[in-house]
């Protein structure tokens, strides 16, 4: 599947995907987009200190180098799923350490870590990534949050039915929460008949809501 680089409006990259016409952020600004439902929104929304984040969908690494970025004291272990990961040519070329407090190397290294293996990237962070699909997913471990970030209900509807938020749920701690960019009515609808409280939160740029789903 071909994929391009692009320069999103906070000037951070992004990935086109021409045969589903579709970016893996918003257009507005993928730093901007990232730090505002997973970091603001997650990462930061959640009491606890000692942290286990389940990703769905590593994508360009983007919320995995915010995360580790913006720890501020939690300690995080942070397993990310991904079947289809990006290549070399398209990973080297991202630009997301110029806008962040990271260097090259530490964007790289997260990206050249080894996959199904426990990597410690920092003495507060350990990344695990799995080339599995979410419904492949078998974990003894629950998390306290769920970074949703498939892509978009129209784009890739085997990710957003009943049966994956059922999954999620189990997944989670009891007062763990899943957040994600997508507010569509049918998904929020979807995410309660799995049995998650659903907040509607404000936006960043370009979208007006967003959606947190707890685990009460």
């Amino acid at each position: 599947m071909k994929k391009e680089l692009i320069i999103t409006k906070d000037g951070s990259h992004s990935i086109f995907v021409p045969t589903l016409n579709e970016t893996y952020h918003s257009k507005h600004g993928s730093i901007t987009e990232s730090m505002h439902i997973f970091i603001r929104n997650g990462l930061q929304y959640h009491s606890k200190n000692n942290l286990n984040i389940l990703e769905v969908g590593f994508g360009t690494g983007l919320n995995t180098l915010l995360t580790l970025e913006n720890l501020n004291n939690k300690n995080v272990h942070y397993t990310t799923l991904e079947p289809h990961p990006i290549t070399e040519v398209i990973y080297s070329n991202l630009n997301y350490y110029s806008f962040t407090k990271a260097d090259k190397n530490t964007f790289l290294r997260i990206h050249t870590s080894d996959w199904e293996k426990e990597i410690k990237l920092s003495e507060s962070f350990t990344l695990f990534k799995s080339k599995q699909s979410l419904q492949d997913f078998i974990s003894k471990k629950k998390y306290d949050i769920i970074y949703f970030d498939a892509f978009a209900p129209e784009k890739q509807q085997n990710m957003w039915g009943e049966d994956i938020f059922e999954r999620c749920f189990h997944l989670l701690n009891k007062n763990g929460f899943l957040v994600t960019y997508c507010a569509k009515g049918i998904v929020r609808r979807t995410l309660k008949s799995a049995g998650f409280e659903v907040e509607n939160l404000a936006g960043p740029p370009g979208k007006r809501e967003i959606t947190r789903a707890n685990k009460i």
